[in-house]
């Protein structure tokens, strides 16, 4: 995603926090990763939570998975012959078909807050990466001013809650999946804390 008028304002280290995951989440989910990344999924540590023991468990299959591996894994799951084993795509998941509806209204919600897409992606903006970077810059004010956590709710409730959290369960229990199986996990959990802390807001 490309960015307008990008501040770099204050943000809670709480934020700052749940940014980082999102981009993390958003770059693993873009492409497969290289060397570089694995190492960085190696180093990951966790505590006991739900959301540390996923962390934990990605550090464990990324120690032991070369990025050749990995390249064939994200090929079989997300691009295939003719397609792969998952479409990860808002479209499809709350219709059916690609690029619907939630296609039209992600892009006019990205009108509205001055993001692009970038000029060397092609995808529909309405993949799961570019989501969740999305709502990484939202937080973060990589498009503007960071967002409220009132904007912020509106966006997730309406281009990721209704669908991420199922798609990173199918991601958890696809054939084809072994270092993201542990992915698919860590953005379940994260997507469920992100629906209960914004349950927990004022509406």
């Amino acid at each position: 995603m490309a960015a307008n008028n990008a501040q770099n304002l204050e943000v809670s280290a709480e934020d700052r926090l749940r940014a980082d995951f999102y981009n993390f989440l958003g770059l693993l989910l873009s492409g497969p990763p290289d060397q570089m990344l694995l190492d960085q999924m190696r180093g990951l540590s966790g505590d006991e939570t739900d959301l540390g023991q996923a962390i934990q468990a990605m550090a464990r299959v990324a120690k032991v998975t070369k990025p050749p591996a990995a390249d064939r894994e994200f090929n079989a799951l997300f691009i295939g012959l003719g397609r792969g084993e998952l479409l990860p795509y808002a479209s499809f998941y709350l219709t059916g078909f690609l690029n619907e509806k939630p296609l039209a209204q992600l892009r006019n919600d990205m009108a509205a807050r001055g993001v692009t897409r970038a000029q060397n992606v092609f995808e529909p903006e309405d993949n799961i990466a570019s989501l969740m970077e999305m709502m990484a810059g939202m937080i973060v004010g990589r498009f503007g001013a960071p967002a409220s956590l009132d904007e912020q709710k509106e966006f997730w409730n309406k281009h990721i809650g209704p669908w991420a959290a199922h798609f990173y369960s199918d991601l958890e229990a696809a054939e084809n999946s072994v270092l993201y199986a542990s992915v698919g996990t860590a953005g379940r959990v994260f997507m469920e804390i992100e629906r209960e802390a914004f349950r927990m807001t004022a509406a």
